[in-house]
């Protein structure tokens, strides 16, 4: 289904939204006349009027109110009415039809433009039902591995035919919009989860459904077509879309452009060896960007230095993305060092930083992070890994002066038990974390074991200033002491001391999936990094 995703709330009960738009337009019927009556037809109104009225109208209303005749059916698509078009694609072929409809009538006029396309339900491998490939993505794509003797699993016809259907999606809206000069903000997100294997998608399995490359050459040209006849382009964000940028894509956009530019998003598993995006050379000509997205071993020691010169206007934004692919792929030599940073946030004194990492090892994460990070926000996701005490204890200690959101989330299977941060201390990391970092209003947990006394203690530290604490009950453990009282019921008695120490009620997360940030990660990672980057 398509859905617009940033639609005003339905209208309250009240006059019929035409009617009220109308009243409010000061455009009234006169007496006994109705707006579409027999005495003064739909189709008699001036076009700028019905487009006037429109404009008072929820998304949803003015969708009804089109219904009424050709005329104002045709006002509907009036550019001034839709500056702003959000969409979520499903891959599927009933999407196409729809979908080039609306970008016919759209893409050439539209400012803003943000689509997502992601598969509900992907097959497996086998051809049943599930999205297990969504986990393989989530574990940099390891967990695939085991599938055979290094041989990626046969795709089964329906799964082909994802990939089929997600390529002809993408070239209807680059199409839409290759000539738009009035784009001013393009940001694209595609689940490449639907032909995710060992941490790439296989030229295999594109060659079966693109067998010349013709159509992702053409993919390519189109992007690099849409950067070149931009001419007010200020945001540009494309993550994980299948192979729509390349080393090479930059360049299309002429210099005054690129020079305007206020956000740069490129993030793409995809992308082998050790090629990157963008370089410190390409980096040069965005002397006015404000945030800033990317594969952290793309983002080294000479970006570092070329952000922090004086030449270019400080940075507020930095998210960074930490794959265990991409370390294994590239490498860790040339990211920034402590003095890089410091130097950085001289130039950008109101520099935030967010950084997730995915099946990150402990001591890679410990080289990566250095104390003059401004880190806002941190994300751990897990399939393999697990976050070390000694690495959260770190951030607690670095960035008590930042740290607002801090999320832990680990989906290793281990009948063992989910492991514990404290590592048998008398002091629990956690605590120490919500004791230290006095700005802290988000934590998440799942998948670590959280003591019922340390989560009463995190609630009484923080208190009302922690907005979000989310545990997963399965995450939750209890002292001996506290399950042999027959007098005091132990999960009660966490609740309600947690509420108390919160100011509000409180309980734990009873399903994974009611987690605010739980989802598919990379798509987590790419909400949570526009919100953050639009929130300058």
């Amino acid at each position: 289904m398509l859905l617009f995703l940033s639609q005003e709330p339905e209208a309250r009960p009240g006059p019929p939204p035409v009617a009220a738009a109308a009243a409010a337009a000061g455009l009234g019927p006169a007496p006994g006349m109705s707006v579409c009556g027999e005495a003064v037809g739909a189709g008699s109104l001036p076009s700028e009027l019905v487009v006037h009225i429109f404009s008072f109208l929820a998304g949803p209303d003015r969708l009804r109110a089109s219904a009424a005749c050709s005329h104002w059916r045709e006002c509907l698509f009036y550019p001034a009415l839709w500056p702003r078009l959000r969409l979520s694609l499903r891959v599927s072929p009933a999407e196409r039809p729809r979908l080039e409809f609306l970008m016919r009538k759209c893409g050439w006029f539209v400012r803003e433009l943000r689509v997502q396309f992601a598969a509900d339900n992907y097959p497996s491998a086998g051809g049943g039902g599930g999205g297990g490939l969504a986990v393989a993505v989530a574990a940099g794509g390891e967990g695939a591995a085991a599938a055979g003797d290094g041989e990626a699993p046969p795709l089964c016809p329906r799964w082909l035919d994802l990939l089929r259907t997600y390529l002809e999606l993408v070239l209807c809206v680059l199409s839409s919009v290759r000539n738009n000069r009035n784009l001013q903000k393009l940001s694209l997100f595609g689940d490449i989860s639907i032909l995710q294997q060992h941490g790439s998608i296989s030229n295999t399995y594109l060659g079966k459904v693109d067998p010349d490359g013709k159509k992702i050459k053409q993919i390519q040209q189109l992007f690099e077509e849409i950067l070149g006849n931009s001419r007010q382009l200020k945001w540009l964000s494309c993550g994980f879309m299948l192979q729509i940028v390349t080393p090479t894509s930059l360049s299309s956009l002429s210099n005054p452009i690129a020079n305007t530019m206020e956000h740069l998003s490129l993030l793409d598993n995809h992308i082998p060896g050790n090629t990157t995006l963008i370089t410190a050379v390409d980096l040069e000509r965005f002397v006015n960007l404000r945030s800033l997205a990317l594969d952290f071993c793309d983002f080294t020691a000479e970006m570092a230095r070329v952000l922090a010169d004086s030449n270019h206007v400080p940075l507020h934004r930095l998210s960074l993305l930490v794959h265990s692919v991409s370390i294994m792929h590239k490498s860790l030599d040339s990211m920034p060092e402590d003095e890089n940073w410091k130097a950085l946030t001289r130039n950008s004194a109101n520099l935030r930083v967010y950084i997730m990492a995915f099946d990150v090892k402990s001591d890679d994460m410990l080289r990566i992070l250095k104390p003059s990070i401004p880190l806002e926000r941190i994300h751990f996701d897990s399939c393999i890994t697990c976050v070390s005490g000694a690495v959260v204890d770190l951030i607690s200690r670095q960035y008590d002066k930042f740290l607002t959101h801090f999320i832990l989330m680990n989906d290793v299977i281990d009948m063992s038990g989910f492991p514990d941060l404290s590592d048998n201390r008398n002091e629990d990391p956690l605590v120490l974390l919500a004791w230290r970092c006095t700005r802290l209003s988000l934590l998440a947990v799942h998948g670590y074991t959280v003591w019922a006394h340390n989560l009463i203690a995190i609630a009484r530290l923080r208190g009302s200033d922690l907005k979000v604490l989310e545990v997963t009950e399965e995450s939750i453990d209890f002292d001996q002491g506290e399950l042999a009282d027959q007098d005091v019921d132990p999960v009660h008695n966490l609740i309600e001391q947690v509420s108390l120490g919160l100011g509000r009620p409180w309980h734990a997360v009873m399903d994974i999936e009611l987690l605010s940030v739980f989802t598919e990660p990379t798509r987590h990672f790419y909400r949570e990094m526009q919100s953050f980057s639009e929130g300058i």
